[in-house]
C-alpha cells in the first residue's frame, strides 16, 4: 500500500507526461476491446439471421450466383431452363430435403390509388411461409385453395404496405394493382429488414406461384427452389444430389458450365464472417501499434522519472532500501500508469460498443474474459516497459548521488 501511494504521488506530480504516456495504452485497450466485441456481435447476428432464414436452408436457382463482401447475393446470367418439373424431381428425389418449394422472382411496380411504388415479387406455393419461417402481422398468408384456383391474392412486405396505405393494418382486404390486374391483399408481414443474404423482406410482395405463372406472366420457367434440409450435416450431400439432377435434366455435358447455382445461407454468412475476420485482424494490428506507442511512452517517462528522482533513490538506499525494493517501486509506478490507462480504455470501449449495439440492432454481447484480458495486458505492458528504468533506478550509487545530487 505504501508503494502504491508513492507511485500515485509521483505520477500526479507529472500529470501531463503521465497522461501522454497513458494515451497509447488507452487507445490500445479501446481498439482491442471495441473491435473484438463488435466483430463477435456481428458474427453472432449473422448466425441468428441465418437461422431465421429457415432451418438448414438450401437454394437452387437459375443463373450464376456470387457473393458480395458484405454477404449479399448477386445473380448473373439468368436463364429460362429451370422448370417446375426440375423442382418436383429435386423435392421428390433428394432424401436430405425435409420441405421445399419452387419460386419465381422479379421486380415490379405496385399501385394503390394514386400511390405507386417499386417492389420485389416472390411467387411461390403457401409452404414458402413454412420454409422461410414467415408469419403475418396483419391478416394471413394465402392458402392451398388459392394456389390451386390461381386466386389473385398477395401478401405485402411491411415497407410496401406502409408506403401504399400509411398504416399497414389498413392494407388487408384492399385491392392493389400490378401486372395489369387488381389483386386482393390478404396479409402483411411484420417489419423484418434485410436478412443475411441481402434480401429485404419489407420490400417484397408475395403471391401464389400458379397465379403468377398462368394469370400474370404466362411463363413455364421458375427462378429456383428453396429447401429445408433435415440437418446441417446433409448440406454437402444435398448440394451434390441437386447438382447431378439439374445437370442431367438440362442435358449438360462434362465440359459445359452450370446454368444454375446451389447455395446455402451458410455460404453467404461464411463470406461475411471472412470479412469480419479481416476486421478482427486489422483491429488487433491497430491495437498492437497503439500498445507499442504506449509502451514507448511509459518507457520514456519512467526514464525521466528515474533521472529526476536520483536524490530520492539515493536517500532511500542510504536508509536501508534494497535494490529489490527500488525495482518493485518503479515497476509498481509503471504498472499503475498502464493499468489506469488500460482500464479507462476498456470502460470507454464498453460505452462505445453499447451504443453501436443499440444503433446497429446487434445482440448485446460482452466478453468478461476479453475485458479482463485487456486490463491485464495493459498492466503487463507497463511492467515490461518499466523493467529497464526500474533496473536503472536500482543501479544508482548512493555516494555518487549524495556528492552530486543534481
Amino acid at each position: 500500500m505504501q508503494r502504491l501511494r508513492i507511485a500515485l504521488r509521483s505520477l500526479t506530480a507529472h500529470r501531463m507526461r503521465t497522461a501522454l504516456a497513458m494515451l497509447g495504452v488507452f487507445l490500445g485497450a479501446l481498439a482491442l476491446t471495441a473491435v473484438l466485441h463488435i466483430s463477435k456481435a456481428m458474427v453472432k447476428k449473422a448466425d441468428i439471421e441465418t437461422q431465421r432464414l429457415g432451418p438448414n436452408l438450401l437454394q437452387a436457382l437459375s443463373g450464376q450466383a456470387s457473393f458480395r463482401r458484405e454477404g449479399s447475393t448477386r445473380v448473373t446470367g439468368m436463364t429460362t431452363t429451370f422448370s417446375l418439373e426440375d423442382a418436383r424431381e429435386i423435392l421428390d428425389s433428394v432424401p436430405q430435403v425435409r420441405l421445399g418449394v419452387p419460386y419465381a422472382s422479379g421486380s415490379m411496380p405496385v399501385r394503390y390509388g394514386r400511390v405507386k411504388t417499386g417492389s420485389q415479387l416472390m411467387a411461390s406455393p403457401p409452404a414458402y411461409a413454412q420454409v422461410r419461417l414467415l408469419e403475418t402481422e396483419h391478416g394471413r398468408f394465402y392458402n392451398e385453395e388459392e394456389e390451386a384456383t390461381q386466386a389473385k391474392v398477395c401478401v405485402l412486405g411491411y415497407a410496401i404496405a406502409q408506403r401504399l396505405f400509411g398504416d399497414p393494418a389498413e392494407a388487408v382486404g384492399k385491392q392493389v394493382f400490378f401486372f395489369r390486374a387488381n389483386v386482393l391483399v390478404v396479409g402483411v408481414l411484420p417489419e423484418k429488414g434485410q436478412d443475411v443474404t441481402g434480401t429485404n423482406l419489407d420490400e417484397m410482395v408475395f403471391t401464389p406461384l400458379s397465379t403468377y405463372m398462368r394469370r400474370f406472366s404466362n411463363q413455364d420457367w421458375i427462378s429456383g427452389v428453396f429447401m429445408n434440409l433435415h440437418g446441417q450435416e446433409d448440406e454437402d450431400a444435398a448440394k451434390a444430389a441437386v447438382t447431378d439432377i439439374l445437370r442431367r435434366r438440362h442435358h449438360m455435358g462434362p465440359a459445359r458450365k452450370d446454368d444454375f447455382s446451389v447455395i446455402s445461407a451458410r455460404d453467404s454468412a461464411k463470406l461475411r464472417n471472412q470479412a469480419l475476420d479481416l476486421v478482427w485482424t486489422l483491429g488487433v494490428l491497430s491495437s498492437s501499434i497503439s500498445f507499442a506507442v504506449g509502451a514507448l511512452g511509459i518507457l520514456s517517462i519512467m526514464i525521466l522519472l528515474v533521472r529526476a528522482r536520483r536524490l530520492e533513490i539515493g536517500i532511500r538506499r542510504a536508509v536501508g532500501a534494497s535494490r529489490t525494493v527500488i525495482i518493485r517501486q518503479f515497476l509498481a509506478e509503471a504498472g499503475v500508469m498502464a493499468g489506469v490507462g488500460g482500464a479507462a480504455g476498456v470502460l470507454a470501449a464498453v460505452g462505445i460498443v453499447t451504443v453501436v449495439y443499440a444503433v446497429g440492432d446487434f445482440p448485446y454481447l460482452y466478453d468478461p474474459l476479453l475485458i479482463v484480458g485487456a486490463c491485464v495486458a495493459s498492466v503487463l505492458l507497463g511492467l515490461m516497459a518499466g523493467a529497464y528504468p526500474a533496473w536503472q533506478a536500482s543501479r544508482v550509487e548512493v555516494l555518487e548521488v549524495l556528492r552530486n545530487p543534481e
